[in-house]
């Protein structure tokens, strides 16, 4: 990073109180060593160079500058301190800290908090509520999870996304149940290694928070608020700074406290330390800042308002580029504050893709209307969801119809052509992939009631519908039938009801005139505007 024009207090300076950094090895992620009960970072002893060259794994780096650690553990213990008192008063009040905290039985404990922990990843808080409300109502003992079906499982997880992750969910139940005696493994490492679905920053998360081991956790709350505290400018998704924030993150974790430190932390990323429009004012350690303490300095400099210079301590590395800071391509943005740190990788624009997909429904079914549903593989995206008969299919292809009729047709056996009408398309991004659906849609009016179905098929009413194990783009797509089709109001949510019987009936001249003003539906309507939302 370009030095700026003030006079600091140059970190090399102080390069001998952290001479164990020049032989300090970046280890895998099982390698990472705690730190010791006062907080300081343990000494890495050098590998023999025998040993060195055959774990290739480990890479040799230049030392970090202290300017990016805590070098001391007063330091460490005031940081713990104000975190800590802070979280007690501001902690918001949510339904699996409440569980965990009244649970006396340790493997209950455990559990409740592994149910919320995977259902917060890539997930906001206000959406988990009442999924973990239902899902702990439903099957409050991993002996209760470890019971019931898959369909079961993806019904209840149906529009809270990452649909894996249920699944992964209940097989890690199944493997403490039968294998492991109904007990949760105890420690961050052996949660990893036993329990599918469960990696490093899950597996410390439930070792700290039901099980009180002293270990560390790094999600996305917690990188934001480590490279802002200690203004880390680099990657963050890259190998060497991802062990750096494990390393900062094992050495401020409280001991006595570890669970409801991990907790702080993750809060004051989530509510105070926000990516966009920080509340710096109300943060607990922003005496400690560097971050802050930058935006102090550039405002400053900017203003000229001081005779001088600010001292201000920076990084300044004896030799080449700071591996921690910004590169010098990545100029500090004044507007940003202290949201120039982490640095936002770039990501790759999610893959597109076309889909066909209808909407067969029996208006006259026995039992009343139902719609045809089909079961996806048991594995890839959205594994073991239901959904509406699909083809892939090329965003201007002209043969869609044809490879969707004969797709509905091995579902269903012959059916009339002529009726399947295009009604609109729908966009839904995944984590990877932006898909976009052109929707299509067909009624049986007159024809036989289908009362045989292959395996994988199903023929729902409404209701069912809405409860299965359905997809968010598949609700999006049933929304856009609901809106085309005859008889409903353009973009409502379900068809509308027989007229209650205290209304007027109107007079014949009335029918009449209601039968001539009465709009024309087309048979194909493929002129309508995207109906993505």
């Amino acid at each position: 990073m370009k030095k700026p024009r003030t006079a600091v207090r140059s970190c090399h300076q102080k390069q001998a109180s952290g001479h164990e950094g020049r032989e300090k090895q970046v280890l895998s992620s099982s390698q990472v060593k705690p730190s010791t009960p006062d907080g300081t970072m343990p000494k890495f002893p050098e590998a023999p160079a025998g040993l060195a060259r055959q774990q290739k794994e480990v890479v040799l780096r230049d030392p970090v500058s202290p300017y990016h650690l805590f070098r001391d553990t007063a330091e460490v213990t005031v940081f713990r301190e104000n975190l800590l008192s802070w979280y007690d008063r501001e902690k918001r009040d949510l339904p699996w800290r409440r569980r965990a905290e009244g649970e006396v039985d340790p493997d209950r404990r455990a559990y409740a908090v592994w149910v919320s922990e995977v259902m917060l990843q890539q997930t906001q808080v206000a959406t988990v509520i009442d999924y973990y409300t239902r899902w702990m109502q439903k099957w409050p003992t991993l002996q209760d999870l470890a019971s019931a079906s898959l369909e079961e499982v993806n019904q209840l997880w149906a529009g809270l996304g990452y649909y894996s992750r249920g699944r992964r969910l209940q097989e890690g139940a199944q493997k403490v149940v039968e294998e492991l005696g109904g007990h949760v493994p105890h420690t961050a490492e052996t949660l990893q290694k036993l329990l599918p679905g469960v990696g490093r920053y899950t597996a410390g998360a439930i070792a700290s928070i039901a099980f009180g081991q002293a270990t560390g956790v790094v999600d996305g709350n917690v990188v934001r608020v480590l490279c802002r505290v200690r203004a880390i400018g680099a990657d963050s998704g890259s190998t060497f700074v991802s062990q750096q924030l494990w390393s900062l993150a094992q050495q401020l974790v409280d001991p006595a406290r570890p669970g409801d430190f991990n907790q702080a932390a993750m809060e004051l990323g989530a509510t105070v330390c926000t990516p966009q429009h920080p509340r710096c004012s109300q943060c607990p350690v922003q005496s400690m800042c560097r971050a802050h303490q930058r935006v102090e300095r550039e405002q400053l400099v900017a203003s000229q308002s001081l005779p001088g210079s600010p001292d201000v301590e920076e990084c300044a590395p004896s030799t080449g580029q700071c591996q921690l800071c910004a590169p010098p391509t990545e100029p500090w943005d004044q507007t940003l504050g202290v949201a120039n740190f982490p640095r936002k990788a770039s990501r790759r624009p999610p893959r597109e893709e076309c889909s066909a997909t209808c909407v067969l429904e029996q208006p006259r079914a026995l039992g009343g209307a139902r719609i045809l549903l089909v079961q996806r593989p048991k594995s890839g995206l959205l594994a073991g969801l239901w959904e509406f008969p699909s083809v892939t299919a090329e965003p201007s292809g002209q043969c869609q119809r044809e490879a969707l009729l004969r797709e509905l047709q091995s579902w269903a056996g012959p059916l009339p052509a002529t009726h399947l009408q295009h009604l609109g398309q729908v966009a839904h991004t995944f984590s990877h992939i932006k898909l976009t659906y052109q929707v299509y849609g067909l009624a049986l009016e007159g024809q036989i009631p289908v009362t045989i179905t292959p395996p994988g098929a199903r023929w729902l009413t409404r209701e069912e519908f809405h409860t299965a194990a359905v997809s968010t783009a598949m609700k999006k797509v049933f929304r856009v039938y609901e809106g085309q089709r005859p008889g409903t109001c353009k973009g409502s949510k379900r068809s509308q009801v027989s007229a209650p019987s205290t209304q007027r009936k109107p007079s014949p001249g009335q029918q009449v005139l209601d039968s001539f003003f009465r709009p024309h539906h087309p048979t194909d309507v493929s002129s309508l505007n995207s109906m993505a939302q």
